[in-house]
């Protein structure tokens, strides 16, 4: 585990109970002094932003799933949305209209954790809370919860060597880790190296913009260029757009067959090329707890009351910050039914189309 979080045992079961909290609190006015913390009634108003639209879970899964916990808590309460669409100053501007719109609570997945510090600045500063989610951004947040995110790391690198077996060093793996704006990125990246290192010949590395499929694949490309077609045993990919775009190079510049290829969020597209033996694996990251923790959070800072927190994590400005970190989960062809599935993420109606009627068929997945 990173070494910045201080955690305690992560009860899975008591992240996923429903929201239940007490009867919503009213709106704040904004610049209001942020140590008159008493206990609020009436509806909250709460502003959620997203950093971007071009990983399908944000748009598909986070954005629904934190609004459906709120309201469960809070039937009366507004939710203010808005997605950054990866522009770091367009999210700034949607804080300071936030904090012009006198919300009561701020959940905020930054674009970039860095830059966005001033704006939570101005937020503390008026008095609203802010709930970092899924990236730790710096700055005054009151909260913040996520996935154990070295761990991720770690849980793709294991799957990799697994997959390569006795041919771990037969030959070349290729590395294509996130954006350097984001601070998961350097986790992911930190966990998979801690399992990688000296066991496979790690001979491209890659930090790829934004997380673009069609970033992963130039660089995807020119690894293929560089090192040659059958020198390539491994491709350690962080998340599954990313993945994507370098099946698409490997495949292009004729790679066969394809070698194992990690991922991580089961975005539908990286569910369905895992069902069809494209892509070894993905991290399957139970979205609904993350959020059931984000809402949790929000309503009780809304209210005046104690975070509801199982660990603490340090950001490089504060410390000591109340977390909740949700354990991932490999997930395989092996496992989709009791992943994904399972847990409501996807119908098998969603996964089995035409194209992969005869996979899900294979795997009994109806």
């Amino acid at each position: 585990m990173n070494a910045t979080m201080r955690r305690v045992v992560v009860a899975t079961a008591a992240v996923s109970m429903a929201v239940s909290l007490a009867a919503c609190g009213s709106a704040k006015e904004s610049g209001k002094s942020k140590d008159d913390n008493k206990k609020k009634t009436g509806p909250l108003t709460i502003g959620l932003l997203l950093p971007e639209d071009q990983t399908a879970r944000y748009e598909a899964m986070d954005h629904p799933l934190i609004e459906k916990e709120i309201k469960a808590g809070c039937a009366d309460c507004k939710i203010v949305y808005a997605n950054a669409k990866s522009d770091t100053s367009v999210q700034q501007q949607q804080v300071d209209s936030m904090i012009t719109k006198k919300v009561d609570v701020i959940i905020l997945d930054s674009v970039d954790s860095k830059a966005i510090s001033s704006s939570v600045k101005k937020a503390d500063e008026a008095g609203i809370p802010v709930v970092a989610y899924d990236r730790l951004a710096e700055g005054p947040v009151s909260a913040y919860t996520s996935f154990d995110n070295e761990t991720v790391g770690k849980v793709q690198g294991e799957a990799l060597l697994k997959a390569l077996g006795n041919k771990a060093k037969s030959g070349k793996v290729v590395m294509l880790n996130g954006w350097e704006a984001d601070p998961n990125a350097a986790l992911f990246k930190k966990g998979a190296l801690s399992v990688l290192e000296g066991k496979v010949d790690i001979a491209k590395k890659y930090d790829i913009d934004r997380w673009l499929a069609d970033e992963a694949n130039k660089a995807m490309t020119g690894a293929i260029n560089s090192l040659g077609k059958d020198k390539i045993i491994g491709v350690y990919s962080a998340n599954d757009t990313m993945a994507g775009g370098a099946i698409s190079a490997l495949k292009a510049g004729g790679v066969d067959p394809l070698p194992p290829v990690t991922g991580q969020d089961a975005e539908l597209a990286g569910v369905q090329r895992v069902l069809a033996g494209t892509q070894y694996m993905s991290v399957y990251k139970p979205y609904g707890q993350e959020a059931v923790a984000a809402a949790k959070m929000a309503l009780a800072l809304g209210h005046g009351e104690k975070v509801p927190a199982e660990a603490t994590a340090d950001s490089p400005t504060k410390k000591g910050i109340p977390a909740t970190l949700i354990p991932p989960v490999s997930m395989t062809k092996d496992n989709i039914k009791d992943t994904v599935i399972k847990d409501g993420l996807y119908k098998a109606s969603d996964i089995c189309t035409a194209k992969y009627k005869a996979a899900c068929d294979k795997l009994g997945i109806k």
